[in-house]
């Protein structure tokens, strides 16, 4: 193991790039792969349940549906035009090549799948929109347009739009992404509902929040992991117990507490949600005086839980 990472530290302070494996090819045609049908996906949200309605929910997407209110041009095309000066901003303040081609591969494979959905959709499905209740139009627009966001996010892609002024002004300012993201979606929304009614703003407002919600649960999957911290006098009984009762790995260090400033020791570990239960009766065996916090871990990999990826090793 000591050779090899001096090998790869070697490799990197020459300059050297990772050799070419099947691995890793396939790898990356899976990260296209996925990229492309997020892409879709997006597209596919965004021409079925927001451009019917002109629910413009921020960003260049929004804009593109301002636009075709008073000119009529396609919306696809008009979000791949407004994106190619956000994309020259990106270029120099993001990432230079890597960025731009990710970026403009997916944004194109968006603008060209709207407009195609946007022309044939009507002519492919019976009835079109799918529905009339603008409430299960915005849901289903912030989850499929969500999931479909996230996927691209999965992939080291990205839409490009105004996130990349998000990006550039977070990077400037130091507030917030999220904060900046807000701002900049929200003007947009504003103007929407100046031009199509406050109505339709106020779905715009939804959509962005159900966005939001979809992609990250896209991008992080379910939480199936929890980590238990544990605050006790008696360490090694409890670590005892804990690899007893659950079979998990268990470490532990002494701290100081910062008000008493007395010595006591802190036990961690990570387990499955339905553990949760066994840690806390396992701690209250041992030491009800302890003090336990259960945080939320997004993603285990390792012994006992999902395995590390082999191209990651790479």
């Amino acid at each position: 193991m000591k050779q090899l990472l001096s090998k790869r530290r070697n490799r990197v302070e020459r300059g050297e790039k990772r050799p070419l494996s099947w691995s890793r090819v396939w790898y990356q045609v899976r990260l296209n792969t996925v990229m492309v049908v997020g892409a879709c996906m997006v597209a596919f949200g965004y021409a079925m349940f927001q451009v019917p309605y002109n629910i413009a929910a921020g960003g260049v997407s929004g804009i593109s549906i301002i636009v075709n209110h008073y000119m009529g041009w396609p919306v696809g095309l008009l979000y791949w035009l407004l994106n190619l000066p956000l994309l020259v901003l990106g270029f120099f303040y993001l990432g230079r090549w890597d960025f731009l081609l990710r970026t403009l591969v997916a944004s194109t494979i968006f603008s060209i799948a709207t407009d195609f959905f946007v022309a044939y959709m009507p002519h492919m499905l019976s009835q079109y929109p799918l529905t009339d209740d603008l409430l299960l139009t915005t849901i289903y627009a912030g989850i499929v347009g969500g999931i479909g966001g996230g996927l691209i996010y999965r992939s080291g892609g990205t839409m490009g739009g105004t996130g990349i002024i998000g990006r550039i002004i977070q990077m400037k300012t130091g507030q917030p992404l999220s904060q900046v993201y807000f701002y900049t979606d929200a003007i947009t929304i504003i103007i929407a509902g100046l031009v199509f009614g406050w109505n339709i703003a106020l779905y715009g407002f939804l959509v962005l929040f159900l966005n939001g919600l979809a992609s990250d649960y896209t991008l992080e999957g379910p939480s199936s992991a929890r980590t238990a911290t544990i605050i006790t006098n008696h360490p090694q009984e409890v670590i005892a117990e804990l690899l007893a009762q659950l079979h998990r790995g268990v470490s532990y260090w002494e701290v100081t507490g910062g008000y008493t400033g007395q010595k006591r020791y802190l036990v961690q570990t990570t387990v499955t949600r339905p553990q949760v239960g066994e840690v806390k009766q396992a701690v209250a065996r041992i030491d009800p005086e302890a003090f336990v916090t259960i945080g939320v871990s997004h993603e285990a990999m390792g012994a006992g839980f999902a395995p590390m990826p082999a191209n990651l090793r790479q």
